[in-house]
Formats: C-alpha cells, sequence, structure tokens
C-alpha cells in the first residue's frame, strides 16, 4: 500500500475538492453525483466524460455547469451541443486523447476513473503522471497496468484511493496494520445469478439471466463478468497490484448476502471485516471525503436484519474464470492483458447472441493458450496487445464451437 497515502487536502478541508469524473453516465458516475449532491459545498465539478450517453450527460452538465465535457466520439458532440442550456458554453473534447486532456487538467485534484474496460487506460495513466488524486474504479487499468501505475505514483506522488467496495473495504481493514501483521486477503463474491449452479446447467444461459444480478445495480459489462465471476479474477488481480499482496495470499469467498465486502486475516489467525450495505455510494463516499468521512445518504446497516451471513468456497467447474485470472496473473505480464482484451469481446458477443454463456471461458481460455509472453513495459506495448488480441479473439467467436 505505499502509494495509497493522506492526502494534502486534509489540511484544507473546508475548500471544494476539484473533480474530473470519467464515465459519470454510468453506474458508478451516477452514483458519485448521488453523494456529491449530498455534500455540494465540497465539491466543484471541472469535467465530466459520459460516452455516448449525451442525453444523461446534457442532463448533468446543465445541473452542475462543468467547464469541460467529454465524448466518446466528436461526432456526438454537436448533438450534445444542442442539448445543453442557453449560454452554458463548455469546452467539448471527445476520444481518448479528449479524455486524456480532461485527466490532465491543471485545475483538477481528483479525477474519478470509472470508464469501463481497457477505455480507462490512457486516462488514469494521465492522471497518475499529473500527480492527481485517483478514486479509481476502473479496475482494468490495474490489471493491464499494475506495474507502471505504482511506478508512476512513485514518481509523481500521485494518490490511488480504491472505489471498487471490495478494495475499499481491504484500505479500510488494512489501515494501522503492518504488513508483518498480516496473514492473507478475503475479497467477497456474492456468486451472481447462477450461483449454485452446476456447470452443464449454464450452457444455455441467456443474457438477460445473466445480467439480472440478484443484489447490485451495475452495467451490462460488469453484470456479465459477475455471472461469470470474471469480475472477482480481476480483483484479485487489482488487490495484488494495490496492496502488494503475493497472488496466493489473495482469496476468494462466496458471500451471497453481500454485507461483508472483504476480510483480512493477521498472523494471529484473527479476522477483522467490512461490513455495509451493498450499495456503490458508500465506498465512493469514502474516497470522495478520504481521510474524513462523508455521509453517503444510505439507511445504515441493521445488524439485527442480517439473520444469516454465509461464506462458501467458489466452484471452479461453474465458474472457471476465476481460475484463469489467477493463473494469468501468475504466468506474465502480458498474460492478464490478453485475458482482459479476449473477456471484453465474449461478453460484447455473448450480449447481442454470437456465442453462449460457457463460450466465455472456453474463448478465454484458448486467447492463454495461444499466448506467447511479450513485453509489456509501456503504454504503447499494451494498447498493441490489447488489439491484437482483440482481433484474433474476434475470429475464434466466429468459430463453431467444439
Amino acid at each position: 500500500m505505499q502509494y495509497i497515502s493522506d492526502l494534502d487536502l486534509q489540511s484544507r478541508p473546508d475548500q471544494p475538492r476539484h473533480l474530473a469524473i470519467m464515465g459519470s453516465t454510468g453506474s458508478i458516475g451516477t452514483s458519485a453525483l448521488k453523494v456529491i449532491r449530498q455534500h455540494p459545498e465540497k465539491f466543484r465539478i471541472i469535467a465530466l466524460a459520459g460516452a455516448r450517453n449525451i442525453e444523461l450527460l446534457a442532463e448533468q452538465a446543465n445541473e452542475f455547469r462543468p467547464q469541460y465535457l467529454g465524448v466518446l466520439e466528436k461526432d456526438l458532440a454537436s448533438g450534445l451541443k444542442k442539448k445543453l442550456a442557453s449560454g452554458y458554453s463548455p469546452e467539448i473534447l471527445a476520444g481518448t486523447e479528449g479524455y486524456t486532456r480532461l485527466a490532465s487538467l491543471q485545475n483538477v485534484q481528483m479525477v474519478l476513473s470509472a470508464m469501463v474496460g481497457a477505455a480507462g487506460l490512457m486516462p488514469t495513466l494521465e492522471a497518475v503522471d499529473k500527480g492527481k488524486t485517483v478514486l479509481l474504479a476502473n479496475k482494468e487499468s490495474l490489471v493491464l497496468a499494475g506495474h507502471l501505475i505504482r511506478a508512476g505514483c512513485e514518481r509523481t506522488r500521485a494518490v490511488i484511493l480504491p472505489v471498487d467496495s471490495e478494495h475499499n473495504a481491504l484500505f479500510q481493514a488494512l489501515q494501522g496494520h503492518g504488513a508483518g501483521e498480516l496473514d492473507s486477503v478475503i475479497i467477497t463474491a456474492s456468486g451472481g445469478p447462477f450461483w449454485g449452479r452446476k456447470a452443464s446447467s449454464l450452457e444455455d444461459m441467456k443474457p438477460e439471466q445473466a445480467l439480472a444480478h440478484p443484489n447490485w445495480s451495475m452495467g451490462a459489462k460488469i453484470s456479465i463478468d459477475s455471472a461469470t465471476m470474471m469480475n472477482k479474477g480481476l480483483e484479485l488481480i487489482e488487490a495484488h497490484h494495490l496492496f502488494g499482496m503475493p497472488m496466493d495470499k489473495v482469496r476468494v469467498l462466496v458471500h451471497p448476502q453481500s454485507i461483508v465486502h472483504a476480510l483480512v486475516q493477521f498472523c494471529d489467525g484473527s479476522i477483522l471485516a467490512h461490513m455495509g450495505v451493498p450499495d456503490m455510494q458508500m465506498p465512493i463516499a469514502h474516497c470522495l471525503g478520504y481521510p474524513r468521512r462523508l455521509d453517503p445518504g444510505l439507511e445504515p446497516l441493521d445488524l439485527a436484519a442480517c439473520t444469516e451471513l454465509g461464506f462458501y468456497r467458489p466452484d471452479p467447474g461453474a465458474f472457471p474464470c476465476l481460475e484463469l485470472a489467477v493463473e494469468a496473473m501468475k504466468s506474465g505480464p502480458s498474460y492478464p492483458v490478453v485475458l482482459n482484451a479476449a473477456n471484453e469481446i465474449c461478453v460484447e458477443s455473448f450480449l447481442t447472441g454470437r456465442i453462449g454463456f460457457m463460450d466465455i471461458p472456453r474463448i478465454n481460455s484458448r486467447a492463454l493458450e495461444e499466448h506467447c509472453p511479450t513485453a509489456v513495459d509501456s503504454p504503447r506495448e499494451i494498447l498493441n496487445l490489447d488489439h491484437q488480441t482483440r482481433q484474433r479473439v474476434s475470429e475464434l467467436v466466429l468459430q463453431p464451437a467444439g
């Protein structure tokens, strides 16, 4: 945890924090804005980036009036401009270059990296390079380039605050404890909509079934990753990079109630757990206010209503993506890049009906088997490998199963 530290901002608690929110129209971004509405005096939004959802982005922009807006493609900028209030004329930036510029704005102190998938890598790296405080919800940035982000934080004194509920819980539970006290860390998984099923029963699952998460409200990509448990595999890699934990010291337990978000086991055998209601506003509020706590506007956890807290080992036969992530991380730094790219193509292909649910782990495994280790010591090398993998997996998607 060498680059997660107290912020310089704590010496100026009465001044608003200047924010850029990358992915403001997604589930994390909209939850962040809910928290900010609870504490408008504490924040000033400098930039909002919302990919293709210009309807919602325009609503957010008209409410918060940031100086800058971001969209994924240049063609969307004119449509967005027409939806803005009269007299309000922010600068609208587009594409990866535009997002990267938003993440590096001089008057931005905190960058919420909440874009989905590998698209969040370059803005996150740019924010780190400029020494920003990064509220990290884009786990793929660490999966693809954890070594570069760690090195960047050491060089620029940038700060990473983890937004993912599990890693935020670990961050809180680990504070005040030295590495010599630790035995292992445990992140919990809800099990998704298919917990308890055998692999044979998952072959014919449809996208609408996989999207029906029992506890969390998330976007389509993350919901499918939850159903395959790939999200937990990526979170294992993320925890490894965030906290410097060996992969064999980071474990997953299925906890269907989603009340306990993570646990830390110490060398004396004791376990410290972080508990809370399953709502992303809680970890987001913790990061936005850190090192002080903000009220996210949620009903507090009622322990008397928690009549059952169950913990189970994952079934590797039904959820092979979890082990694929562990194998990828142990195989070398280029393998997680391949796995992430392959998985993004597979999830998109499943959602559009081109492959079946259990084809996702099969094709991911094939991509890893075909990969030969390669250097990923720069963003360019990472993005080249990402692109090559996507091309190859797109070909595999078109091949008959068998």
